[in-house]
């Protein structure tokens, strides 16, 4: 299991994205907490699928919106065609080499079955999928979510990131105004 409650928070439910604590690729718990205030890209990732050059416009993104307060995270999985096979240092290395990834990577998790990560059951409970459904689809399935927490909206693996630029700026906008 990759994402783990804080110890004071061990017989409280998850309720709110700032309740996880996903790992980082040493295993290190990184707690949502100190994002509070953030617009957050989640995205499920694989180094060899043919989204994978996604990587190309998550950076894009980051580089540009990062200093207004958008954060991309991306968390590696192996699940769909076995194609994110790598260790953590593996995914890392690929993906600075290739795509000169600067956002945060996190350790390899299911997103999918019994043990998929806390976190992805969070944000697929918050914003199911085409027609109700719960399942990641595939690599690169992303999640636009508010400062305050709350999950704006889910993306299909095929939505690259230039598409979601509008999105993100009114969520830039809005919150920021507030």
């Amino acid at each position: 299991m990759a994402a783990t409650i804080s110890p004071a928070r061990k017989d409280k439910p998850m309720t709110t994205l700032y309740d996880f604590q996903p790992r980082l690729p040493d295993q290190t718990p990184f707690p949502l907490e100190q994002l509070r205030g953030k617009v957050l890209l989640i995205v499920n990732s694989a180094s060899k699928c043919g989204f994978t050059p996604q990587y190309n416009g998550l950076e894009a993104i980051h580089r540009q919106f990062q200093a207004r307060g958008l954060e991309v995270l991306a968390f590696p999985c192996n699940q769909f065609g076995a194609q994110e096979p790598g260790n953590a240092e593996e995914i890392g290395a690929f993906c600075e080499k290739n795509y000169g990834v600067s956002f945060p990577l996190f350790a390899k998790i299911d997103v999918n079955g019994e043990h998929a990560d806390p976190l992805f059951q969070y944000l697929k409970k918050e914003a199911p999928g085409l027609l109700g459904s719960k399942a990641i689809k595939w690599n690169f399935t992303k999640f636009l979510v508010r400062r305050d927490g709350s999950v704006f909206k889910r993306y299909a693996p095929q939505t690259r990131p230039e598409e979601m630029i509008s999105d993100i700026e009114t969520l830039l906008a809005e919150d920021a105004s507030q």
